[in-house]
């Protein structure tokens, strides 16, 4: 069983919701009991949702009120064990030892080329060496293969690698851990239950206009208004990229920016459509809708 450990200062999942407010991020009572769970059991915390809700923002979001640099590894097609955990400097042991052999191996012995100088270490690596300052973030999980999720349960059941020159690597107290997903497959359900579990949707309309307010300085209940309930509509759309919390911030403060600068509404927001939309086929799409949209928004 899990031992429960203490957060210093976060005793409960509502003072972890307050934290992360501080923290200029919003997060309702499910994703904060979720979070504080994890924390608190010393499991991974796993999040899944559609891009752009704010899974990286949350643990990026938990890195800052834990006080401890966030390691990043993002995942891909065909990463593997070197890219996550670590690698040995080539280059620089074989000059140390052409330079062992110019001095005729006399200055202080046979070199060790397995010496901390000489590992490269990647974020799993870092993760386990620095438990107590890091918070580790698997960006992304379903876009890597089978092979890397079995060799990432293992990582995660025990905390602890092997390095063949060097032995046996473990955490001496469980990481902070937490893995996103965007659900382009299915993740292996021995992994799904090593972790604490939560399912990030877009946010209700006040809370993602209150999030647009507290992100983007300057942007006014009107243009937030107009912006989520825009952002919405686009949403229900068969768009190939959908905005995200991020593009709806975004589209907020260009809008108000044009619009400071003598563009009228609804018009700022047309012409600033390019930070919403990332897509040529998504612009052709709306375009004959737009108008009836943003009408609405402002309605």
């Amino acid at each position: 069983m899990a031992m429960r450990r203490t957060i210093v200062g976060i005793d409960s999942p509502r003072a972890l919701e307050d934290a992360l407010r501080a923290a200029y991020y919003l997060a309702d009572a499910e994703l904060s009991t979720a979070a504080y769970l994890a924390l608190a059991l010393g499991k991974p915390l796993l999040l899944e949702g559609a891009p752009g809700v704010g899974k990286t923002e949350a643990a990026k979001a938990i890195a800052g009120v834990l006080g401890r640099s966030l390691l990043r590894l993002q995942c891909y097609e065909g990463i593997d064990a070197a890219a996550a955990l670590y690698e040995w400097n080539f280059p620089r042991q074989m000059l140390a030892l052409r330079q062992q052999g110019e001095d005729g191996g006399q200055a202080g012995g046979p070199v060790d080329i397995y010496r901390d100088e000489f590992l490269i270490e990647r974020p799993m690596l870092a993760c386990l060496r620095r438990p107590e300052e890091t918070v580790l973030l698997i960006d992304e999980i379903d876009r890597s293969d089978h092979e890397f999720e079995a060799f990432l349960l293992e990582f995660l059941s025990d905390f602890q690698i092997s390095i063949p020159e060097r032995g046996a690597i473990r955490a001496y107290e469980h990481p902070v851990v937490v893995l996103t997903s965007n659900r382009t497959r299915e993740l292996h359900e021995a992994l799904r239950r090593r972790c604490v579990y939560h399912w990030i949707d877009y946010p209700a309309p006040e809370r993602e206009m209150r999030i647009i307010m507290m992100r983007a300085s300057g942007v006014g209940e009107r243009a937030a208004h107009a912006v989520v309930a825009a952002v919405a509509r686009l949403r229900r759309e068969p768009l190939a990229k959908r905005p995200g919390i991020a593009e709806a911030v975004e589209w907020a403060q260009a809008a108000t920016l044009l619009n400071e600068q003598g563009t009228h509404w609804p018009e700022a927001f047309r012409r600033s459509l390019g930070v919403v939309l990332k897509d040529e086929d998504d612009f052709v799409h709306v375009a004959p809708k737009l108008d009836a949209i943003l009408a609405e928004a402002q309605a």
